[in-house]
């Protein structure tokens, strides 16, 4: 079954970032990738995007500062936040950004499909 929901996926880490949008799309999802904040921005990412998977740390943009960008220009769009660096109170500054979650890399599909759940059905 095809969901056909557009996920975007930003993360400066090619390989993974492709990974991520071939997972994503073996599960039934539309996705368009980019390899900044920047670029989503620049290329209005948001528009017709039904979630928004991003890394917290990349160069320029970090994922917080997008999200602070986004609550004005596009406060209903969920964002899913990922990382490789585990840092104190890390989940706790996710949370206070209204993520739907946080997934630290690596994580299981399972993880990925509960978060995807939670942000595309939450009211």
């Amino acid at each position: 079954m095809s969901k056909k929901l557009l996920v975007a996926v930003i993360d400066d880490d090619e390989p993974f970032r492709t990974a991520l949008v071939e997972s994503l799309i073996s599960l039934g999802y539309v996705t368009r990738d980019f390899a900044s904040a920047e670029e989503f921005i620049s290329q209005g990412g948001e528009t017709g995007c039904a979630c928004l998977i991003t890394d917290i740390h990349m160069p320029g943009m970090s994922g917080f500062d997008l999200k602070r960008l986004l609550l004005a220009r596009s406060p209903k769009l969920p964002v899913i936040m990922i990382t490789a660096r585990a840092e104190p109170g890390l989940e706790a500054k996710a949370e206070a950004a209204s993520a739907v979650c946080l997934l630290l890399k690596p994580f299981e599909s399972s993880e990925l499909v509960g978060c995807l759940d939670r942000a595309l059905n939450d009211p």
